[in-house]
């Protein structure tokens, strides 16, 4: 099942016995836990009807116990056990729970940095009885989409270039991004409806005009003046700049821009389809890039990256400066 999947079940009120939430990304299974603990079990319940382990504490002979228990106050127990995937010798009692699991408990394990074995047969069971959910890690690509989601939930849009800044600011990391659009909306100004880039330059402390997107924006049209001038800041403030971040910007934005070529289909939104990006950044980068610059050439700057990524630690001796190395790649684009 799908996130929304299980958020819309709990809403209906079809809440299952055992719930395993596992895989690569927290964010989802932190969620998840939080929201069935809320749906499930009032907080003037929490002392008597809720257990909550760690999987380097519990056993599987106390888990099992908690939940054949009674509810004291509620129509349900709440037994949750966290960092479940360290308890690596419960698996087996568990699984013989799980075939027939106590009709007035739910029990959540939450298993991070990895998946539960579907194979084994504490997998099975709960794939068969219960809710078996993947969190699978996130790429930069679905960052764009995760952003305007969270803030529409909040009935709030934001602009492309904020976008492009929080996502080149934080990374694919969802706890992390969730809490600084929590930050944004608390200090939005009363009655706006969209984080502008300027806000979000002024909580990051990133500027909206010396960014690795504004260089690949100059970039793309060619601006040499601009992108000159972007790489004179990245030098002058060494502690805003890291080579190694603007370096693998350009490399994935020249390896889509190299692999827009080979789509069957031309149009604005069969690149997007083909390259698995938004329209709008097809639209605003590759498709004008497509007119700037030729295949050959294109091989030619992904060639000229790795270079100066292996100059830059060192490779061949080299000691030249991070901004002096990407001074002469930007050079090298744009000759």
């Amino acid at each position: 099942m799908t996130y929304e999947e299980i958020i819309k079940d709990i809403k209906n009120g079809n809440v299952a016995p055992v719930y395993c939430l596992m895989g690569e990304e927290p964010y989802y299974i932190d969620k998840l836990e939080a929201y069935i603990t809320q749906k499930v079990m009032p907080e003037a319940n929490k002392d008597f009807d809720m257990a909550m382990m760690y999987g380097n504490e519990a056993d599987a002979v106390r888990i099992v116990e908690a939940c054949h228990q009674y509810p004291m106050l509620g129509e349900r127990r709440l037994v949750v056990v966290r960092e479940f995937q360290q308890m690596k010798s419960a698996q087996d009692a568990l699984a013989t729970y799980c075939k027939n699991p106590a009709s007035s408990t739910v029990l959540v394990l939450c298993h991070k940095n990895g998946n539960l074995d579907k194979r084994k047969a504490l997998g099975k069971v709960i794939d068969k009885e219960g809710v078996l959910f993947e969190s699978k890690r996130v790429y930069e690509s679905s960052l764009p989409s995760f952003i305007q989601k969270y803030l529409k939930a909040e009935r709030k849009d934001i602009e492309p270039k904020a976008v492009e800044m929080l996502v080149e600011y934080v990374g694919a990391d969802l706890m992390r991004m969730s809490s600084e659009l929590d930050k944004l909306l608390i200090v939005m100004p009363a009655g706006e409806s969209r984080v502008t880039a300027a806000l979000v330059e002024g909580q990051t402390g990133m500027s909206k005009e010396f960014n690795n997107f504004e260089l690949i924006s100059a970039l793309v049209k060619k601006h040499k003046a601009q992108a000159l001038k972007i790489v004179k800041y990245f030098g002058s403030n060494p502690r805003s700049f890291a080579l190694p971040s603007t370096l693998s910007v350009m490399f994935t934005f020249f390896s889509d821009l190299m692999q827009a070529y080979y789509s069957p289909d031309k149009t604005e939104q069969g690149i997007a389809q083909w390259l698995g990006k938004p329209d709008w950044k097809v639209r605003n980068e590759i498709m004008p890039a497509m007119k700037m610059y030729t295949g050959r050439k294109v091989m030619d700057i992904l060639s000229e990256i790795r270079k100066t990524d292996a100059a830059s630690k060192g490779v061949g001796g080299c000691k030249t400066p991070p901004g002096e190395l990407l001074l002469e790649l930007i050079c090298y684009v744009l000759d």
